[in-house]
């Protein structure tokens, strides 16, 4: 080989080698930290950068986007004396790259530690129950005592979570038996609830029901008075239209009688103390007539003939007319009498079949 082309060759070696050394481009979002003999010189930004060769040193490369950091579970203790295992989520970012290396010699375990002390002193001042319904009050006071610890770090806290609290099983049981009792409770108080307004309604209807069943029954009886009202009013009317005589008046009423026995239920009945003067009022209808055994027709037919027409200028056969007229009414009422003392016969041997006829005024009954 040509002793010349050794040195050239020496040379460019020398050349690349020094060009590396001198060049250094910096990705996007990253910080180096340059050092020249061995003291912090500058801070190289993304793109492309120059450094003195075997001068100057690239000392810590870091990135500064915001990053995540996650500890493990840490035992923390409560106001009422119980041990929570605390598990947090860290959200930060450097903002300054020389101190972060060069003020902290690891933040990460700093920021760490720096999170258990915080947490252990926060939550010492709270109890269980305050412990896991204060997770906000918690995370805001834990963000302040980092944020303020970790500027002089170059490092800001943008987040701090708390991503799960776990009390001992002893405490989750008790917690859970406790969760079902006020579910049961809650699930008793609806079910009561719910009974209660059921009665409520049904009460309501029944009420409705007895009011609406009353006020029909009360328009039923009214409209059935009125009508018997008006019916009576109208015999009433007829009765006086037609100069009705007592004598008509008693034979209606000891029509009635026979109604009395006819129904299965009546197994009492009384017998009114105008019955034997309806049957009087019959019976001597007609006077003397009826008591004397004999035809009154022949008499009148005798009187007749033998007397003189009358001064209102009658006729003979004028009163042969009446005469006949008045016979025909005597045997009709001799059959009416005869049927109501068969009525009153039938009813007393029905009520003495009963042994319960009790006669009005004299407080004894038909045995007695």
């Amino acid at each position: 080989m040509d002793p010349v082309v050794i040195p050239i060759l020496v040379a460019a070696i020398v050349v690349v080698f020094l060009v590396a050394a001198t060049v250094r481009i910096v990705p996007q979002a990253r910080r180096y930290n340059i050092e020249r003999f061995g003291r912090y010189r500058r801070t190289l930004q993304p793109g492309l950068n120059f450094v003195l060769p075997v001068a100057d040193r690239v000392n810590t490369k870091l990135d500064v986007r915001e990053q995540v950091y996650s500890s493990d579970p840490k035992p923390v203790i409560t106001e009422d004396n119980l041990v929570v295992n605390i598990d947090t989520v860290l959200y930060y970012q450097i903002t300054d790259p020389r101190a972060a290396a060069y003020e902290v010699a690891d933040y990460l375990q700093a920021i760490d530690q720096l999170t258990v002390t915080t947490l252990r002193n926060v939550i010492g001042s709270m109890d269980l129950e305050g412990t896991l319904t204060s997770r906000e009050e918690i995370n805001a006071r834990l963000r302040a005592v980092l944020d303020d610890a970790t500027g002089k770090w170059g490092i800001r806290v943008n987040r701090v979570e708390i991503k799960a609290i776990d009390p001992p099983n002893t405490i989750k049981e008790a917690m859970e038996k406790q969760m079902r009792a006020e579910r049961d409770k809650r699930a008793a108080i609806l079910h009561a609830e719910g009974e209660r307004q059921a009665k409520i309604l049904t009460a309501e209807g029944t009420k409705q029901k007895d009011i609406l069943e009353a006020q029909g029954t009360q328009q039923a009886m009214i409209l059935r008075a009125d009508g018997e009202s008006k019916a009576v009013e109208l015999v009433f009317q007829a009765v006086h239209r037609n100069n009705a005589d007592a004598k008509v008046l008693a034979y209606k009423y000891l029509e009635t009688l026979p109604h009395l026995a006819n129904s299965d239920n009546n197994t009492f009945w009384v017998i009114p103390g105008e019955l034997t003067e309806a049957v009087r009022t019959v019976t001597t209808a007609f006077g003397d007539r009826s008591t004397t055994g004999q035809p009154p027709g022949p008499q009148r037919e005798e009187v007749s003939r033998d007397d003189t027409p009358s001064e209102k200028g009658g006729t003979p056969e004028l009163e042969e007319v009446d005469s006949t007229l008045a016979l025909d009414a005597v045997a009709a009422a001799d059959e009416a009498a005869k049927q109501a003392a068969e009525a009153v016969s039938d009813a007393k041997a029905e009520a003495e079949a009963v042994g319960e006829v009790r006669l009005p005024g004299r407080g004894r009954t038909r045995d007695e």
